[in-house]
């Protein structure tokens, strides 16, 4: 009954996290048109008040503006970057739990070492992080198996192992969601950014051909305009490594912690069986 609710219970969460990625997203994109529109579109950064026009000396608003469409697109990439970042960390702080991993993993290994599973069990729900829920789940298959007259040693040890791993399949999803989120980014905010770059640059060659004349300043004008976008790419991609980065070594540490626990565990309640 206890996996049937837990599995109730991660289903549901990962029901509201899929719904709000997707609003996530199309806030993100919505929001970022406001900005390129009626923030950085505004008349008052403009020569004349003509967001047709030159941007007003100065200006880093009117001249991102003047990178055209796929500016608001780069926007909301950035947008859901800072979102999807804000939430990894808020998930990942609360699976590390309270307190320090290491001295956690130590008191649960001094408990069973002294066969104070209760206690064990007690410092797991003080700890309340993915690696207390995978510790106390096996603490309490720990605690049923060592009592069981009808099992022999190695099926008691797999029995075990099969619920760690079982525990570690609920938790370990949980801890990855959302970063491929953050590595879709990382790929392709730079080739939207050239993508907009290389329409700027149709545009500002076709304005210069139908002048019938050649203008060094218009062209300058035009190519540094449709830099813009690949500014703003090259800014999301790089931030966007360096989050993915960061998230992935924090789980790889979470991880190898599980795994040290979990053998830890293991190698304990194998000690003491007979």
């Amino acid at each position: 009954m206890n996996k049937q609710k837990e599995q109730k219970g991660n289903s549901l969460k990962d029901a509201i996290q899929s719904a709000f990625a997707i609003s996530a997203i199309l806030i993100s994109l919505v929001v970022a048109y406001l900005i390129y529109k009626f923030i950085m579109g505004s008349p008052l950064n403009f020569e004349g008040g003509n967001p047709e026009g030159h941007p007003l000396p100065g200006n880093y608003l009117a001249m991102v503006y003047k990178g055209g469409l796929i500016v608001p697109v780069l926007i909301s990439l950035i947008l859901i970057l800072a979102t999807f970042s804000i939430e990894r960390a808020i998930t990942l702080s609360k699976a590390k739990g309270k307190g320090k991993t290491n001295v956690f993993v130590k008191n649960i290994q001094n408990y069973m070492s002294t066969n104070q599973i209760d206690a064990a069990i007690k410092e797991c729900d003080k700890q309340k992080g993915s690696l207390a829920n995978i510790m106390k789940a096996a603490l309490a298959k720990f605690t049923e198996l060592r009592d069981d007259t009808k099992l022999e040693k190695e099926q008691k040890i797999l029995s075990l192992q099969k619920e760690i791993e079982e525990a570690s399949a609920l938790e370990l999803p949980m801890l990855s969601k959302n970063l491929v989120i953050l590595s879709t980014i990382a790929s392709i905010a730079v080739l939207i950014g050239l993508i907009g770059t290389v329409l700027g640059m149709i545009r500002a060659f076709s304005a210069l051909a139908s002048a019938g004349s050649p203008d060094a300043l218009a062209l300058a004008t035009g190519i540094s305009e449709a830099l813009i976008n690949t500014a703003f790419g090259i800014t999301g991609s790089t931030l966007a490594i360096i989050l993915y980065n960061m998230f992935s070594t924090r789980i790889d540490n979470l991880t190898f912690k599980m795994d040290e626990a979990s053998f830890s565990v293991v190698q304990t309640f194998a000690s003491q069986l007979k």
